[in-house]
């Protein structure tokens, strides 16, 4: 199966887990008088949107180059990623509004058995988490990565909720309002979080170097070629699931420039083929001179 094919199934799954857990949390907090809960549900609604904003940013991303695409169509995948940040904060600021004005309003206490289907829906959202989490790390998806980072924002409002609830339970009357001090906490805890999911994909547009684990190896597979005696610059930037390399190769500097360019080949067929997450690779030949 290939990245892409991975990435897309998780993201299927994260529709589908999301669409039936804001049904479930809907109705739950309803009947069950938890604003916690149809806080819990708000955010798992614009997660589905979220999610097919990601589902299209994959197999945008993962177009093949064309003529004024020479590069790829990579960069779509942070760019999404950007929306569903902005997703997160608008959800955030409509669970925080609503918040703050239940807080200031009579109502009545959260029925008890709101607890277990928070419990559940906990353990779901933190196992999705894993899932999707391990997926974008396979991929090297920055908008799967983000997808995933839903799941967990999703189980931390869950958890608010369940201790908000717990509080109003135990204390009882008076204090009603700690679920919607939960819900206002997990909208705090949103915004940290969007911040953390878009600082890494706007480094990716910005070509941040972030990759030395990746130029060792490059340079450890590099040495290994017949004819490369050593390496010098290498750049990396990173567009969609691929990383683009830029690597400048010692060789010796008295043979000729087919045998250099051979080498050159050489070098980049090997690096692409044990390296599978490289897309593009440009090798600039240095030559060396023995004694000097």
């Amino acid at each position: 199966m290939t990245n892409e094919q991975t990435a897309i199934r998780s993201t299927y799954f994260s529709i589908i887990s999301n669409a039936c857990l804001a049904l479930v949390k809907g109705v739950a907090g309803y009947f069950g008088n938890s604003y916690a809960l149809i806080a819990d549900a708000i955010e798992s609604t614009t997660d589905i949107f979220s999610s097919f904003l990601v589902l299209f940013g994959i197999k945008y991303s993962n177009k093949p180059a064309d003529e004024n695409h020479p590069y790829g169509h990579g960069r779509a995948e942070p760019l999404i990623t950007f929306l569903v940040v902005g997703f997160l904060i608008t959800s955030a600021t409509i669970i925080a509004y609503e918040s703050i004005l239940n807080i200031g309003t009579p109502h009545a206490l959260p029925k008890s058995w709101t607890l277990l289907f928070l419990g559940v829906i906990i353990l779901w959202k933190e196992f999705s988490f894993r899932k999707v989490m391990r997926r974008a790390k396979e991929t090297n998806s920055s908008a799967l990565e983000a997808d995933a980072w839903h799941h967990r924002s999703d189980a931390i409002t869950s958890v608010a909720a369940f201790i908000g609830i717990s509080v109003a339970l135990l204390m009882g009357k008076g204090y009603e309002s700690a679920d919607d001090w939960a819900a206002l906490f997990a909208a705090g805890f949103i915004f940290y979080n969007s911040y953390l999911i878009f600082r890494p994909a706007l480094g990716e547009i910005m070509d941040e170097h972030v990759y030395d684990d990746l130029i060792v190896q490059i340079r450890e597979v590099a040495q290994r070629v017949p004819g490369v005696i050593d390496t010098e610059k290498c750049f990396i930037r990173k567009s969609g699931m691929k990383y683009h390399v830029d690597l400048h190769a010692v060789v010796n500097g008295q043979i000729s420039v087919k045998d250099g360019h051979d080498i050159a080949h050489q070098l980049k067929d090997t690096l692409r083929t044990e390296l599978p997450a490289l897309g593009h690779v440009l090798i600039h030949i240095e030559p060396h001179y023995a004694g000097l």
